[in-house]
């Protein structure tokens, strides 16, 4: 726990800070615990989409490439996580295939998938997990078919 004193108006202010500290809302981070110098930052890293899938052609290369970032319990990226990184499907409506590399080691806290393609037309969204960080779900996207003209 630390206590931090404030003079306000000549009057003695103590504040515990101590606990757990979260939140839902625009930028805030969830703080779990702590290592009693820097409130928290050595917690289970939290994975992310630094990069989203977008829309692609069946059978193409989902361009950009889709990339998974761990973050540290504070939000900033955990470059020392290293743990293989799997991505699959979360949605999955159509039972197609998700072809290319599914499992990468993260470089400096990213890593990047860059040859996913699907195999059949739809919308559908992906999952990214590893061990010892919590998952996260991408946002929706749709694969097409090509129509010749």
């Amino acid at each position: 726990m630390r206590i931090a004193p404030w003079s306000v108006s000549g009057a003695l202010l103590t504040v515990a800070i101590a606990g757990c500290f979260g939140g839902t809302g625009s930028g805030l981070v969830g703080i779990s615990g702590g290592n009693g110098d820097n409130g928290g930052s050595n917690g289970s890293a939290v994975l992310g989409f630094f990069v989203q899938p977008n829309s692609a052609d069946v059978r193409q290369v989902i361009s950009p490439a889709v990339e998974v970032v761990a973050r540290d319990s504070l939000g900033n990226i955990n470059s020392s996580f290293t743990g293989p990184i799997t991505i699959g499907f979360a949605s999955n409506p159509t039972g197609a295939n998700l072809s290319g590399t599914t499992v990468v080691r993260p470089v400096n806290g990213i890593a990047s998938f860059g040859n996913l393609a699907i195999d059949r037309a739809g919308t559908y969204t992906l999952q990214a997990s590893a061990s010892g960080a919590a998952a996260t779900t991408s946002g929706a996207f749709s694969i097409t078919t090509v129509t010749e003209p």
